[in-house]
Order: structure tokens, then sequence, then C-alpha cells
């Protein structure tokens, strides 16, 4: 069990180190392309970046902290773990929003730009946020597992080994956080996305398409919303198995999930923040070509100083060359 237990450390830690890099190259290239930076879609993105990076610098270490590793007051492990819930919600929250842009995009192609401004956007970004703070904090207000608490009270203890389980009743992970606020939005993105599609192959196939509803408008449109989806489709695969094992366990037979599928469904749960980066820069031209400049930029100022290097090196050689090769001039002042 402990070889276990360091093995998924490790794992966590590469995972941990995969999202904070991948995805401040995403924030940073949105938020040093004007031209990105300007399209409420990409607004949306580096919500979805964030939450991701945070899920490396914030949530896994907190993953790794309560899993039977230090002692805490209750109330400081129910908010570790409170933490956990936020950054899960603040992706669903953000996916759900750049669904809906996209949708908007398609179905309102002319009126578009004056209905989703950049002020919205961010607006809709905060709203986002404070959404996912809410509900993730919901056990902060009561809904905890009360027999940890009594159990405490009356070993006359003021600390527990802060486990996840240890203070989050099942009912909160599955009937609210599950089936509530995760489930339907997923289901509602899949319908948008649905919708989506159906409209770009009408306006492609009917050619009474013009203006700003060009064919090269809804090709464009048609390759962005392909690639979004994929991550969509992504964050489900790594988000249901986890999931599914707390409904299991609430509703199934009597049996103990093992401790190992737990692990799995975890380190699952986190690959998805570090693998969105990836799809990015394969799928989505706009931040492919920034990672590009990047790289180029990069590149270019490394070979600049290698040349600098260079060239004040061979200036040095040359200087102490030509003074080796002067006439050594002596005057000598006689009587």
């Amino acid at each position: 069990m402990e070889s276990l237990k360091v093995l998924y450390t490790v794992l966590e830690v590469l995972i941990a180190v995969a999202c904070c890099l991948g995805n401040l190259m995403v924030i940073w290239a949105v938020c040093t392309c004007g031209a990105m930076r300007r399209q409420p879609t990409f607004c949306f993105i580096v919500s979805l970046a964030v939450a991701d990076f945070l899920v490396g610098a914030v949530q896994i270490p907190v993953a790794v902290l309560i899993d039977d590793r230090v002692k805490t007051s209750f109330n400081s492990c129910l908010f570790l773990s409170c933490v956990f819930m936020v950054l899960t919600q603040a992706s669903v929250h953000s996916l759900l929003a750049i669904t809906l842009d996209r949708f908007l995009r398609v179905y309102i192609p002319l009126r578009y730009k004056s209905t989703v401004t950049q002020i919205r956007s961010w607006s809709v970004v905060g709203a986002c946020w404070v959404s996912a703070s809410i509900l993730g904090f919901v056990p902060m207000f009561g809904w905890y597992r009360q027999d940890t608490l009594a159990q405490m009270e009356d070993s006359n203890s003021t600390t527990i080994t802060c486990t996840f389980l240890a203070v989050m009743p099942m009912s909160y992970l599955v009937n609210f956080t599950f089936l509530t606020c995760i489930l339907p939005p997923m289901l509602l993105m899949l319908v948008l996305y649905l919708c989506i599609f159906m409209r770009i192959h009408q306006q492609l196939r009917g050619g009474g398409v013009s203006g700003s509803g060009s064919h090269s408008y809804y090709h464009k449109e048609w390759s962005l919303a392909r690639s979004l989806l994929l991550i969509l489709v992504l964050f489900a695969v790594c988000l249901l198995p986890l999931r599914f094992m707390n409904v299991a366990s609430l509703y199934g037979p009597p049996l103990t999930v093992p401790h190992q599928a737990y692990y799995v469904g975890i380190l699952l749960l986190h690959a998805h923040s570090a693998v969105n980066p990836v799809v990015y820069a394969l799928k989505i031209h706009s931040i492919k070509s920034a990672f590009k400049t990047m790289w180029g930029r990069y590149m270019l100022c490394k070979e600049d100083q290698e040349t600098t290097r260079s060239s004040q090196t061979t200036g040095n050689i040359n200087y102490i060359t030509t003074n080796r090769n002067e006439p050594n001039i002596s005057i000598n002042i006689s009587k």
C-alpha cells in the first residue's frame, strides 16, 4: 500500500508540473496576442486555462496533502476539500461558457459582435468563478460529515487525520455536485454542440449564406467547434469514472470501492488539465500560431545571445593576437 501511495504521489507531481507549464503557456499566448485577447471565445479559454493551472498549483498539492498524510482541525480539512470542489466547478462553468459562446456565434453571426462584447465576456467569466465558489463551499455551511465530527467530540479530539471522504458526505458529492451541478450542464453542452453542428451543416449545404455567413466563416466555426467539443469529451471521459465510483458507493450494493480505483479516478481527473494545452496547441490554429511565434522569439533571442557571446569571444581573441604580434618597442634613454 505504501509503494502505491508513493507511485500515486510521483504521478501527481508530474501531472502538476505539466498542468502549470502548459496552461501558463496558453495564458501567455492569449494575453500577448492582441487578436486573440479581443475575441470573447479566448476570454473563456483563458478562464479554463486558469482553472487548469490552479489544478496543478493548488488542487493536486491539496489532493496529496489530504490523502491521510496530515492531522488538521475538522474545519481546516473541510476547507481544503472544498477548494478541490471549487476548481472542478470552475472548469465545468468555463466549458459551458465556451459552448454558449460558440452557439451564439453560429446562430446570430450578424449580431454576435454587438451582443457578446469583451466587457460582457469578462463579466461572465467572473460569474463563473463566483458561482463555482458558492457551489464548492456549500459544505462549509453545514453539509459535512456529522458522524466524523461526533466521533471527534466523543473522543475529546481537536484534530483528525485529514482525508477527503472523512469530511465530505457522499450525498453532497453525488446528489448535489454530480447529479445537479455537473451532469445537467454537460448534457446541455452536448445538446448545444449537436445544434451547432446541425446549423453549420445546414448552412454549408444550403448555399444560402452570405456576408458574415460565408462558407469560409462556417468552415472556421466547424473546425473550432470540433476542437472545443474534443476538450469537452476528454473532460467527460476523465471526470465520469470518479463520479460513477461515488454513485456506486452511495446507491450500489454495500461493496467498498478499492482505494486503488479512487487513485486512478483522481489521476484521470487531474490529467485532463494537463492534456488541454496539448489539444489547444494541436487543434486551435490561433493558439498553435501563437506558440510557434513564442518559440521563434525564444530561439531567436537565444541565437542572438549566442552570436553576441561568440562575437565578444572572437573580438577578445583578435585583440590578444594583435597585441602578441605587435613589436616590443622600448625606448632606451642613455646618458
